[in-house]
């Protein structure tokens, strides 16, 4: 969330405001080590706010259909 966020430059204020939900809700589930965790209409209203301002969502080892510029982590650093 944190990466797409930045991508297209908003901070957590913003996409809690498209997203419909509160500060902390954002702020706890960016916390969440791993996979985002929340509660499933939260995220799903998170994830319609990210596509809305121009985020694509791809998952792992899917090819984008839109195409365009875009990043992926191909392998996840250690924990250190």
């Amino acid at each position: 969330m944190r990466a797409a966020r930045v991508l297209i430059g908003i901070d957590q204020k913003t996409l809690a405001g498209l997203a419909g939900l509160s500060v902390p809700t954002i702020q706890r589930m960016e916390a969440s080590d791993g996979n985002v965790r929340g509660v499933v209409a939260s995220l799903t209203k998170v994830i319609a706010a990210l596509d809305f301002a121009g985020v694509e969502l791809i998952a792992e080892s899917a090819a984008s259909t839109v195409g365009g510029r875009g990043v992926r982590l191909k392998v996840p650093m250690p924990k250190q």
